[in-house]
């Protein structure tokens, strides 16, 4: 298993510190507001590298952190007229509800930054005595200079990060590049006591208390989007190499963006669509599809169009997933037959298929394309023969649904499930053919097809097909 290390910049062979298992730190939202679809991205696909550790034998502890104390949500307290505990409380719920619909499943711990404060204070304060940060008028910042690799993640010297920092007139920092550990108190601002007086942390120094508190000094992967590499990341491992003088994190691992128009998606530019919306125009399942059917660390451009395309193909997969559970409920009783065992021998090229995409740095672009082209084979089979056996129907959907749940490939929810109302017009239809009604059955057909579903006459009875309007 090869994963491509920011670090190095290149393809490294995966070994974890402790055999069987390993330890990721994901960086989650500042919760501020909605997620918007660019956050959507690393949510999905480290959800996606999880669960392939999973699949491949790992224990996973998989930590991904609430940034619930900061300006952004101080100022939408603000806005709102309530309390910065009650803005962060809210959009974290409102994560949940959007971060399920995705079929994300939740981290192992979900670790909040107000809740770390003891372990933020003591990191810092093994920063000081160090000699890595300095106290200025109750704000605390980290020495850059003093840390020899700083820069070392976005592969640049200090040097050039100084030469290209913005210091304001105003700034007390002894380098440009120093960043800030603790802020002190502002006047209607949360705070917390600490050795330098009334403050609350900075943004960096939270993850690598969080991540040493949960997972060791050291751990196995750090996952998150291309734009916290500098100056995030590189901060988290400045200030906890610094600290604790042990290698921070052993694979690097980051998403590309996602433009629209072909620049980056975010709140900054305002050029951004959340989770929410999008979903009420194409559905949660469709951008979980969308995510998956490109390399994690490719470039992604969101449109209506790419979102479309995402539908469909997800509903070629549920429409062979309700094709395999029909013949299931409806083949043969006989067993499998000598060719059908045959058949369902050759399937397990498709499973080694599958895990040499998975293991070239967690390919899901091409693992989705083994899935793909199992399916077109398992449903040449099915279509092909004259009574498929129920035995190969479900040896057929065992391999598929095996590889699609590794990719959390959704299928749940309504389209699966028929709506009553759906099954009721399905036996109206059904006996009107039976009273030979036939003028009846086909305009029930068609309000049906109207309605996305078509209806196929088979010997084994009707089979129902879902198709994207």
């Amino acid at each position: 298993m090869k994963i491509f290390n920011t670090l190095s910049m290149q393809k490294e062979e995966f070994v974890p510190i402790e055999p069987g298992k390993v330890r990721m730190y994901a960086c989650g939202p500042t919760v501020y507001n909605y997620i918007h679809v660019g956050n959507a991205r690393p949510i999905i696909m480290f959800d996606v590298l999880r669960r392939y550790f999973e699949y491949r034998g790992y224990e996973v502890t998989f930590v991904q952190n609430f940034t619930d104390v900061d300006d952004k949500i101080i100022n939408r307290a603000s806005e709102e007229g309530i309390s910065s505990s009650e803005v962060a409380e809210k959009y974290i719920k409102e994560y949940f509800v959007d971060a399920h619909g995705l079929g994300v499943r939740d981290a192992t711990i979900h670790p909040k930054a107000t809740e770390n404060i003891g372990e933020i204070v003591k990191l810092i304060q093994t920063l000081m005595e160090k000699g890595f940060a300095y106290e200025v008028d109750g704000d605390v910042y980290f020495r850059a200079s003093k840390f020899e690799d700083y820069g070392q993640l976005c592969h640049q010297p200090l040097s050039e990060l100084q030469a290209g920092a913005r210091v304001d007139v105003s700034d007390c920092k002894e380098c440009a590049v120093d960043f800030a550990l603790w802020k002190a108190a502002k006047p209607g601002e949360p705070s917390w006591d600490s050795p330098w007086g009334k403050g609350r942390p900075g943004w960096h120094i939270e993850c690598s208390a969080m991540s040493c508190r949960y997972l060791g000094d050291t751990i196995d992967i750090h996952c998150g989007g291309q734009d916290l590499a500098f100056p995030h990341h590189e901060n988290e491992i400045a200030q906890s190499e610094a600290a604790t003088g042990k290698k921070f994190v052993n694979y690097w691992m980051h998403n590309g963006f996602i433009s629209i128009d072909n620049k980056k998606m975010s709140k900054s530019l305002n050029n951004f669509f959340t989770v929410r919306e999008a979903a009420e125009a194409y559905g949660y399942d469709a951008i979980r599809m969308f995510m998956l059917m490109s390399h994690y660390r490719s470039p992604l451009n969101y449109s209506g169009e790419v979102l479309e395309q995402a539908k469909s193909a997800l509903e070629r997969l549920r429409n062979a997933k309700a094709n395999l559970e029909f013949f299931i409920e409806n083949g043969g009783d006989s067993g499998l037959s000598p060719a059908e065992e045959e058949f369902v021998s050759g399937l397990d090229k498709y499973r080694q298929r599958f895990i040499e995409a998975m293991d070239d740095d967690f390919n899901t672009a091409d693992a989705i394309s083994v899935v793909f082209e199992l399916v077109r084979e398992i449903n040449s089979a099915v279509s092909s023969a004259n009574a498929p056996s129920k035995a190969l129907a479900r040896r057929c959907l065992d391999i598929f649904m095996e590889l699609s749940g590794v990719l959390g490939i959704p299928f749940g929810g309504e389209k699966d499930d028929i709506d009553p109302e759906i099954q009721e017009l399905i036996e109206k239809r059904q006996a009107a053919r039976k009273a030979k009604n036939w003028a009846e059955a086909d305009r029930i057909r068609d309000e049906l097809k109207a309605r996305g579903i078509v209806l196929e006459d088979t010997p084994q009875g009707v089979k129902v097909v879902f198709q994207t309007k």
